[in-house]
């Protein structure tokens, strides 16, 4: 009996200096001249709203490298986005980009640059780094050249949530 007596005391004090440990530490305490001891008052911490969760790193990369583009026997089928692929579209294969992620290609021979959404995976070609559809090959100047060097930044990301679309960008 005393010795689960001294095991429940110990127990308890344990408990009581681990609370101890855990509770805030007052406020320091202000003397003033008259004698009267004031709490010194502490700034508010502002509260750091939380963002949505978004499918992406905190700063991506630019990558520079071989653009291909797609269309014909594509046209009309299912991109990994579950989407029917339109190469009258601005949309993009990427090989491992979040698919919905916004994308800004700059063709680097022309300066010309577009918007692409990622909607499907690629390319399947070594040493190129997106697919972009007929389409944005047109507004980039080589569809007839059939690949050129760009840029690609990621701009944003697009989502699609109770039929509702939504843009979020960095």
């Amino acid at each position: 009996m005393q010795r689960s007596l001294a095991t429940i005391l110990a127990a308890a004090l344990l408990l009581a200096s681990i609370a101890a440990a855990q509770a805030p530490s007052p406020a320091p305490v202000k003397k003033e001249a008259t004698g009267v001891q004031k709490p010194q008052e502490q700034p508010a911490q502002p509260a750091t709203p939380k963002k949505p969760a978004q499918p992406r790193s905190k700063k991506a990369k630019a990558e520079v490298g071989v653009a291909s583009w797609y269309g014909g026997s594509f046209n009309g089928r299912a991109t990994a986005s579950g989407q029917q692929f339109d190469m009258n579209q601005l949309t993009a294969a990427h090989p491992t980009l979040p698919l919905g992620t916004l994308i800004k290609v700059t063709n680097l021979r022309n300066g010309k640059f577009v918007v692409l959404r990622v909607n499907d995976r690629g390319p399947y070609v070594e040493n190129r780094i997106v697919d972009v559809s007929y389409y944005a090959a047109r507004h980039l100047e080589f569809s007839d050249r059939g690949i050129a060097r760009v840029k690609i930044e990621t701009v944003g990301f697009e989502t699609l949530a109770a039929n509702k679309l939504t843009v979020t960008t960095e």
